[in-house]
Formats: structure tokens, C-alpha cells, sequence
């Protein structure tokens, strides 16, 4: 698989963008943020989770509590399955709200499985789903922390901008029913007012402080909100992990048969099509070796010649399959002849003590030669290193160059496929390659023994 090195780089240009982003760099955060669109979506959030989580908790105290006190009857499973089914699409409601004002993408949980058609099973379905219980506890948990955010999350963005404006609603407003200024105290005997220009304007900085602060803490609000929403609302650890398997086991499959397809390929192409055309020359020197021995052995030293091209192949294509330096020296001589194949010098330093599982180390293998083959094609170095070691349980793989960078593995490059093929076994690839150079290209395998 070929990369190309040098693009999928990409960034907007122009006077506006430029303009832009120099203002949003010489003002800072704290200041950007009671006028960014995420604050504003943020309190609109918890604005909206009041009445939405008490409508959500009432249905659910209420329902539930009614189907429990009929489970001594037969209405009280229909009713409990009820109370599941709305909190399943309460929950619809919240995991859309979140994605729509806090930008949270949360996966659908898994649907109900049924082995047959019909209420009867339906309502089996709703009750034995965890994910079902767990909407019902976030129903529960979610309304006290939404009352809570609410008074909270009010208070201070009032406060915050009624003082901020203070001086304002002071110039207009210099007397309200007889007395000057905002109270701040008043009994039988005693009254304080803000009513001079010092208190007015140390109103007005306690003010900007509120304003100031109340996004970050709505903000820090919402991120319980983010907790609940994707870990009750959003797929169990174990149905994300078996559609990740389900996933790896896809790539797997279609990696096997990308493979197969290219060995069958490269034998009706290559060795197979030479051994034809050497079967029909021996034919013909056959027939001539009475008439003509000389012509006949000529053409035997070129069949001999066609013998030697197609072991050649057959070898490379072995090779390619599984070389034979891999399962009887390991990892660090079947790397350095892969190096010495590449067309820039390639230091190869591997430190391990044992060698990996069979599968992992074939892994380590073609990764690294399908690196350094894309080094010789495209990245224009003078020099590459390899580096191999154990860190834990982990095989770290990690290939350099000084070429002139740009590699991308979302740039729908063989990188991409690499990484598929790495992800399959719970691998990792990681590439650091700016615009000029240099490359680093990061590989993680789990250690299998």
C-alpha cells in the first residue's frame, strides 16, 4: 500500500479567517466566554433541564410506583414495561439535547433483542434490559442535580449582570419610591444603600467578576451532566465492545481476502504464466533437438534462465506470505533484511529479550516493511531508523525519516488500511509528520506470549 507523503494538509485562508483568529487570540478566554455561542448553549441546557428532568422524574416515580403496587396482579408487568419504554425515550430525548447544545455525541444504546414477535415478548424484552434500568436510574439521579444546576446556574448569571449594569439602571432610575440607590440592608432602625460613585462602581466590578465566572461554572455544571448522560444513556461497555470485535473481525475477513486475491493474483500473473511459456519452449526444443541441437539448446538456456525468474518470484512471493527469516531468526534479522531492501539507509535497533506471539510479530513485520516502502517511494529522506522494544505489555514499533513529511493517515492513504489492520488486534498507529519533515511513525501491539 502506497502513501502519499506531502498531503492532506489543509487550512482556510483569506483576510476574514486571518482577522478572525487574530482577535480571538489577543483576547483572552476569560473574556471571550460570557459572549461565546458554547456558553450560551450551555445555559440554555441547564435552563431546560429543570422542567424537562421533572416532567422525566415524575413519570418515572409515578409509573414505576404504580407497577409496583400492581405486580400483585397481572397489570403490574405491563406497567413497569411501560414506565422502561418512556424512560427509553426520555432518554431519546436527553441523548439528542445533549448532542444538539453540549455538541456530546453519545451512541444509541443497543436495541431490544426479541426472540419472537408479540407483547408478551416485548415487555420480556424491556424488563430483562439493563439498558432500560439504567434510563429509569438516570431519570431518578438526574432531577435533584438539575434543580440543583438550575438555582444555581440562574442565580449567578442574574446577579452577575444585574450588578454588572448597576450604574446604568442607577443613572436611569436615580430614585425608586422615595429612597436612592439598591439596598443592600435594611430594619427598623438602619438602612445601607449603594448610592455613591465608589460603592456603585465596586457593584459594578463584583458584577463583571460574577459574569465572568458563571460560564466556567456552568460549564463545570454541564460536565456532570456529560457523565450521566454517556454513562447511563449511551451503550454498556460490553455491547461497545462487542461491536468493536464485530468490527475487527470484519477487517480481519476482508484483510484474509485482500491477501488471498493478491497471492492468487500474483501466481496467474507471475510464476504461473512463466511456467507456461517455460513448458512450451521445452516443447519446441524438443522438437528441435534433432533438426537443430544448437537452436534446441539455446532455447533450453533460456528456459533455464525462466526457471531461475520464476523461483525468484515464487521466493518473493513467500516471502510476502511469511518469511522464513521471521519464524527461525525473529523479528530483528527478518528487519534488517527488509532495511537493506529499502533505498535509504535504515538503522534497525530492536531490544527485546523473548519474541512476541507468532501473529503479533508477523504483524510488527509487515507494518514496518510497508513504512520503509513507503519511505523509498515517497518521503525523498537521505536516512531512516527503525526501533523496536517491549514497554510492559505492550510492542512498541517506531520508524523515522528526514523526507519531507505530510503523511496523513486520514487522508485515505495505505496509512488508513495500516491502521484498520493494527486497530484489528487492538493496536494503535500514531503519525507525526508536519509540512518538511521529519516523519515519526508509531506503532502499538499488544505482547501476546
Amino acid at each position: 500500500m502506497a502513501t502519499e507523503y506531502g498531503q492532506g494538509y489543509g487550512h482556510h485562508s483569506g483576510p476574514g479567517f486571518r482577522d478572525a483568529d487574530e482577535r480571538e487570540r489577543h483576547l483572552p478566554a476569560a473574556l471571550r466566554a460570557p459572549f461565546e455561542a458554547r456558553s450560551w448553549r450551555e445555559f440554555g441546557y441547564v435552563l431546560l433541564s429543570f422542567p424537562i428532568s421533572t416532567v422525566f422524574f415524575v413519570f418515572a416515580v409515578t409509573m414505576v410506583s404504580l407497577g409496583a403496587g400492581l405486580l400483585v396482579t397481572f397489570l403490574g408487568i405491563p406497567v413497569l414495561a411501560a414506565a422502561l419504554a418512556g424512560c427509553r425515550s426520555f432518554g431519546a430525548l436527553e441523548r439528542a439535547r445533549a448532542r444538539g447544545l453540549l455538541r456530546l455525541q453519545v451512541a444509541d444504546p443497543e436495541p431490544l433483542r426479541m426472540r419472537k414477535p408479540g407483547a408478551p415478548a416485548w415487555m420480556g424484552a424491556v424488563l430483562k434490559s439493563g439498558t432500560s434500568w439504567r434510563h429509569l436510574l438516570y431519570a431518578l439521579l438526574h432531577f435533584p442535580w438539575a434543580v440543583f444546576s438550575f438555582v444555581v446556574a440562574v442565580n449567578f448569571w442574574a446577579y452577575g449582570w444585574a450588578l454588572l449594569t448597576y450604574p446604568l439602571w442607577f443613572w436611569l432610575f436615580p430614585m425608586y419610591g422615595g429612597q436612592g440607590g439598591l439596598q443592600l440592608y435594611g430594619d427598623g432602625t438602619h438602612s445601607i444603600y449603594l448610592d455613591n460613585p465608589f460603592e456603585i462602581t465596586v457593584t459594578a466590578l463584583v458584577g463583571l467578576l460574577f459574569t465572568l465566572a458563571t460560564p466556567w461554572i456552568v460549564r463545570a455544571l454541564t460536565l456532570v451532566d456529560r457523565l450521566m448522560v454517556q454513562g447511563l444513556l449511551g451503550p454498556s461497555q460490553l455491547a461497545t465492545r462487542v461491536v468493536e470485535l464485530e468490527s475487527d473481525r470484519g477487517v480481519v475477513v476482508d484483510t484474509a481476502a485482500a491477501d488471498l486475491r493478491r497471492i492468487e493474483r500474483d501466481l496467474h500473473d507471475g510464476a504461473q504464466a512463466r511456467l507456461v511459456a517455460l513448458a512450451m519452449d521445452l516443447g519446441l526444443a524438443k522438437e528441435k533437438l534433432t533438426e537443430d541441437p544448437k537452436a534446441a539448446a539455446r532455447m533450453v538456456e533460456e528456459a533455464h534462465g525462466e526457471v531461475k525468474t520464476a523461483l525468484q518470484e515464487l521466493r518473493d512471493l513467500a516471502r510476502g506470505i511469511h518469511p522464513a527469516v521471521l519464524t527461525d531468526r525473529g523479528l530483528d534479522a527478518a528487519l534488517s533484511a527488509v532495511a537493506s531492501r529499502c533505498t535509504v539507509p535504515v538503522q534497525v535497533d530492536v531490544d527485546l529479550e523473548e519474541r512476541p506471539a507468532p501473529a503479533i510479530e508477523g504483524i510488527a513485520y509487515f507494518t514496518v516493511s510497508e513504512l520503509l516502502q513507503n519511505i523509498s517511494k515517497h518521503s525523498r529522506a537521505r536516512r531512516a531508523t527503525v526501533d523496536v522494544w517491549r514497554s510492559e505489555d505492550r510492542l512498541m514499533l517506531q520508524v523515522a525519516d528526514d523526507g519531507v513529511g505530510g503523511a496523513d493517515v486520514f487522508a485515505g492513504s495505505g496509512l488508513a488500511g495500516l491502521a484498520e489492520r493494527l486497530d484489528a488486534v487492538d493496536g494503535i498507529l500514531v503519525v507525526d509528520s508536519p509540512a518538511g519533515g521529519p516523519t515519526r511513525i508509531t506503532a502499538e501491539l499488544p505482547w501476546r506470549r
